[in-house]
């Protein structure tokens, strides 16, 4: 027996990653029950075997709360790091010289390997590079197909294999290593809903993964890198969701530009019609403290008036002191953003015109008309859930519920703005779907006799992307009788 469908009354969607501190069933399902609609795992952390009990544990919460759940994979990506140094570690002095080069001998203070040749094909002339997440900055003055020779901007200890970050130039890497291939075969195996691919630089770099994807997964694209910023719109298009990752995203762009270039990723991913997600050190000090500070509420409020689709946490739910009351908190500020008045019209900012189709012109007219008959919810039939994010993208006042008879995209829509997904047997008639859009808005406790619902679908029915009925009903409150199912 399910635990409750009640659903959530928040549109935003949170999405809690997990780890150490949130790895076992118990612990997974006390963050659901304190608001995680969609829980990340981490690749970059263990190994595949590990990942195994934490998928199952989150599928497990399907029939304690019947309702579908949402699992995001994120591979781990190219991880660009300087060799070792003699005893470990030295110090970089401001304004002396400073080479990389493909040496294998520990470094000292003069020079040390740079491992990846990828970075003296692409590198040039006053590019900058960034050491241990920005800490140290080296402003190149000279390169080779061997060397790089560089002047120390910002100096400091260094330590071995510490992170480079490269803003300045496109580097010619795969988006891919090879245990990110492996990674993602194994997400796929375990039929995971979402991968996100980690230090996306170009729109060609998504086209790999989504031949290894093979049509199984949606693929979110990270947003963490100027280069991607560059083309934007092109990688929004080419993907079929995007996160704001803000830690390496502040890294290679001035901590001043992170807020406006988030606002723009929230923009352009909302006038596209695709989820997005703002990422990283959100509640960051609830990772040692169970409450938060000021400017962290602010920031997660600011992202809930934006209208991003989902927050999220990371080391906050995955290695933190407290996950629970992080997830909570979360939940807490979100329900208070959108109980504001002013939230609907703050949410309006982006303009979300629709394309010139049929679908698109319904999906505008179904918020509408809920307004104006004070619907209670707008109900959408769908086979592929384009139809529930070609409404979400409208921020409809009303929830969105979903029916749809397949798991794979109740499950995605997880991710998804004011989206409430349920996994239903299939329509065959009109008559058939007014009938269950009712049962439904009635046992999920969306709307009750009295009450209007608005309901969109396609004709003929089972045919993805043809969305051409929009239909205005009045519950009467009696439609349950006789059905002691789901459906």
């Amino acid at each position: 027996m399910s635990k409750s469908i009640q659903p959530r009354t928040r549109k935003v969607r949170i999405l809690a990653t997990l780890g150490p501190a949130s790895s076992t069933v118990e612990m997974i399902a006390k963050l659901f029950d304190a608001g995680a609609d969609a829980f990340r795992v981490n690749m970059s952390h263990g190994d595949q075997e590990s990942k195994i009990p934490l998928i199952q544990a989150i599928r497990s919460l399907e029939k304690t709360y019947g309702r579908p759940t949402t699992i995001l994979a994120d591979l781990q990506g190219p991880k660009l790091r300087v060799g070792k140094f003699e005893g470990g570690r030295t110090m970089l002095e401001t304004g002396k010289t400073f080479t990389l080069d493909r040496d294998p001998t520990p470094g000292d203070a003069t020079r040390v390997e740079l491992p990846h040749r990828e970075i003296f094909a692409a590198i040039a002339r006053d590019a900058r590079l960034l050491l241990d997440d920005g800490k140290l900055v080296l402003r190149v003055t000279d390169h080779s197909d061997d060397r790089i020779e560089t002047v120390v901007e910002v100096g400091g200890a260094l330590s071995n294999s510490k992170g480079l970050n490269v803003p300045d130039v496109v580097l010619p890497m795969a988006a891919l290593t090879e245990k990110d291939r492996s990674d993602l075969a194994f997400a796929v195996e375990q039929g995971v809903d979402w991968i996100a691919l980690s230090f996306v630089q170009r729109p060609e770099d998504l086209a790999e993964a989504r031949k290894l994807i093979g049509g199984k997964t949606a693929l979110l694209a990270k947003i963490e890198k100027p280069s991607a910023v560059a083309r934007l719109e092109e990688i929004v298009e080419a993907c079929d969701g995007v996160m704001v990752a803000r830690g390496d995203l502040g890294v290679e762009l001035p901590p001043q530009s992170v807020p406006p270039m988030q606002k723009r990723i929230v923009e352009t991913a909302r006038r596209l019609g695709r989820p997005v997600v703002v990422a990283t050190q959100m509640l960051e000090s609830m990772i040692t403290s169970p409450s938060p500070t000021r400017a962290e509420v602010s920031d997660v409020a600011t992202a809930v008036y934006d209208g991003a689709d989902a927050i999220m946490l990371s080391a906050e739910s995955a290695a933190g002191q407290w996950p629970i009351e992080s997830v909570a908190m979360m939940n807490a500020i979100a329900d208070a953003v959108e109980r504001d008045p002013a939230h609907g019209d703050r949410v309006h900012f982006t303009v979300t015109r629709p394309d010139p189709t049929t679908a698109d012109a319904l999906a505008e007219a179904a918020k509408t008309i809920a307004a104006t008959v004070s619907a209670k919810a707008i109900v959408c039939f769908t086979m592929s859930g384009s139809t529930a994010r070609r409404i979400a993208r409208e921020r409809p006042a009303v929830p969105i519920m979903v029916l749809t008879p397949r798991h794979e995209t109740a499950r995605r829509l997880g991710l998804l703005w004011g989206s409430h997904a349920v996994h239903t047997r299939d329509v065959e008639s009109f008559e058939e779907m007014v009938a269950k859009a009712k049962r439904m808005a009635l046992r999920h406790n969306l709307a009750k006799g009295g009450d209007r619902i608005v309901v969109c679908a396609g004709v003929p029915f089972g045919v993805p992307g043809s969305t051409n009925v929009l239909h205005v009903v009045q519950i009467i409150g009696d439609e349950l009788k006789g059905y002691k199912d789901g459906n």
